[in-house]
């Protein structure tokens, strides 16, 4: 199986990922675009620029098509889709160039696992910009990921409780295939 983990921002999703690489252990982790193109040498802005989420979606893109089997992405394409649209600078963005290509790699995934941000929310977050955008970027997934806004026929679950009971919900899930 191809299952990745989506969420905002500090929501718990790489833990779950290492959580998920201990109970599948023959799951390969693919690690989330933003350090991927850090290890290459991508210098990204603190707030990063419509053009770093883009480039993120495109490899994002690049690693669901080059995948194999049991793989498990920290992030998936409608991760960077979500940041683009919620971007302060976003409002000449047009989401529908993107639609094919994203369409095309999220249907290779068989399972999407949304994070979401917990209410109350137990993380944090000072800068209210940072806030406002994790805010948006959550409810961006969920109408993407979860209410499967363009009818993609997405596979996915939205996971609630500790950290144990959501690793849960995906093995469940993972049983059942």
């Amino acid at each position: 199986m191809r299952i990745a983990v989506s969420g905002a921002h500090r929501t718990g999703k790489t833990t779950l990922i290492e959580e998920l690489s201990r109970a599948l252990p023959n799951y390969v982790v693919v690690d989330e675009p933003y350090y991927l193109l850090a290890e290459e040498g991508h210098e990204f802005a603190e707030m990063p620029s419509l053009d770093d989420f883009e480039l993120q979606l495109e490899r994002s893109i690049q690693c669901v098509e080059d995948s194999g089997e049991d793989q498990l992405f920290d992030r998936c394409p409608a991760d960077m889709l979500a940041y683009l649209i919620a971007h302060r600078d976003s409002n000449g963005l047009d989401v529908g160039v993107w639609l094919p290509r994203l369409e095309s790699a999220m249907r290779r995934l068989d399972l999407i696992v949304f994070v979401p941000i917990e209410h109350p929310d137990h993380v944090v977050v000072s800068d209210p910009e940072d806030r406002e955008l994790r805010r948006c970027v959550d409810e961006e997934l969920r109408d993407i990921v979860v209410e499967d806004r363009w009818s993609f026929g997405l596979e996915s679950i939205e996971v609630t409780g500790t950290l144990r009971e959501r690793a849960r919900q995906v093995l469940t899930q993972v049983e059942r295939r």
